[in-house]
């Protein structure tokens, strides 16, 4: 008698991996674009965030963020956005997409309505305080000590970047850190209020 071999099951991909796969994606995919503005003759930052107009509302709030000045302007975003991109990833994979589109529309839509007129904001900055915002706003409303714990080892390592919400610099956006760090924090409290919904159901 032959009995069929059953196929083996994949096994799932290590968190980590998977934090670390998706995170390196988004990096590489940043410096993709930069590297494609820098050798074609698109001038690609032109389709960043101009306040109180509609283009650069739409398109702008989407794709300022993949758009940065030179290679110094994304490297400066690229370590914070993917330390914090993986440990939102690795403490919740569904919230930290959340914290993400949170962080997006909030910080767009801040430089579009407060920046300067006549001006064009890009970088990836602004959901990099989304997720500063998240990770430290989630260790107080989840009410975990893992998440507190979490927070405030982000808060010793980074906890410096909260000033970049304050107007220090004429060429900072000072706008989208401040409403993308509102964001993240307006995310964390989403979350926390989805999750234990789900708990007490």
């Amino acid at each position: 008698m032959t009995l069929p071999v059953q196929p083996p099951t994949p096994r799932p991909a290590h968190p980590l991996r998977r934090a670390l796969a998706t995170w390196g994606a988004i990096a590489a995919l940043l410096w993709a674009v930069l590297l494609a503005d820098l050798v074609l003759p698109a001038h690609l930052t032109q389709y960043g965030i101009t306040p109180r107009t509609l283009d650069g509302l739409v398109p702008g709030i989407l794709a300022a963020p993949f758009l940065h000045a030179d290679a110094a302007h994304l490297a400066a975003n690229t370590v914070p956005l993917v330390v914090m991109g993986v440990i939102c990833a690795l403490r919740d994979r569904r919230g930290m997409w959340t914290a993400l589109v949170f962080a997006l529309v909030a910080s767009g839509l801040g430089v579009w309505l407060v920046s300067p007129a006549n001006s064009v904001t890009v970088g990836a900055s602004g959901v990099a305080f989304g997720l500063l915002g998240y990770l430290l706003a989630r260790g107080v409303f989840m009410r975990r000590i893992g998440d507190l714990l979490i927070a405030l080892l982000v808060f010793a390592v980074y906890g410096s970047l909260i000033w970049g919400v304050l107007p220090t610099s004429p060429y900072v956006s000072w706008q989208a850190h401040l409403f993308g760090f509102l964001g993240g924090i307006a995310a964390a409290i989403a979350v926390a209020r989805a999750r234990r919904s789900e708990a007490a159901a």
